[in-house]
C-alpha cells in the first residue's frame, strides 16, 4: 500500500469542476470517480489474496461460479453471460484453469455445439480455500459499516437495474 495523499484528489477535482462552470455535475462526477477508485482499491486487495492461490480474481470468479453450479458444471456460454464478460475472456481464463488442472472441458451430452466446463476436485478445493481467505481478509473487513453496506447494495442494485444490468423486478 502506498502512502496516503495529503488531500483527497477527487474532492479537489470536484472543486475544479465547480470553478470551471460545471458545478451542477461536480458531485455526480465525484461520485462516479469515487466508485471507480473504490473498485480499484477493492480489486487490488482481492488480487493480493487470490494470488496466494495462483489465481487472478477473474479465474477465482470462474471457479466459484462452477462450484455453485449444479453438478459443478456449466455450459461455457452460460458462464460468460453470468460473469458478464466477453466469451474470449472466458476462453482465456478457462485455458489457464484447464492447464492448471482446475477445470476441464467436456462435450455436452445432448448438444454437440455446447462445451461444458467441469470443476475438478482440485479446482473445488482451491476455490474453497480462496473463498475462505477472501471472506476472512476482505469481505468481513471492507472498511464499511453494516449499515453502509446495506445502503450501498440498495443504491448500486437500483443503478444496475436502471442501467439494464438485469431485468428482474426489484423487491
Amino acid at each position: 500500500m502506498q502512502d496516503p495523499l495529503p488531500r483527497d484528489p477527487i474532492a479537489e477535482a470536484a472543486r475544479n469542476w465547480e470553478r470551471h462552470g460545471w458545478g451542477e455535475v461536480a458531485e455526480p462526477m465525484a461520485a462516479v470517480t469515487s466508485i471507480m477508485r473504490a473498485q480499484q482499491i477493492l480489486i487490488g486487495r482481492a488480487e493480493l489474496i487470490v494470488k496466494r492461490y495462483g489465481l487472478t480474481f477473474a479465474r477465482f470468479e470462474m471457479l466459484q461460479l462452477l462450484s455453485f453450479a449444479r453438478g459443478t458444471q456449466m455450459p461455457m456460454n452460460r458462464a460468460s453471460r453470468l460473469l458478464q464478460v466477453h466469451p474470449t475472456s472466458v476462453t482465456s481464463a478457462v485455458d489457464r484453469l484447464e492447464k492448471d488442472g482446475l477445470v476441464r472441458r467436456t462435450a455436452h451430452p445432448t448438444d454437440g455445439r455446447t462445451v461444458l466446463l467441469v470443476l475438478t476436485e482440485e479446482g473445488r478445493t482451491l476455490a474453497r480455500g480462496a473463498a475462505e481467505s477472501l471472506n476472512e481478509e476482505l469481505f468481513a473487513k471492507t472498511g464499511f459499516s453494516a449499515r453502509d453496506v446495506a445502503s450501498l447494495n440498495r443504491i448500486l442494485e437500483r443503478f444496475r437495474h436502471k442501467s439494464g444490468d438485469f431485468a428482474a423486478p426489484l423487491d
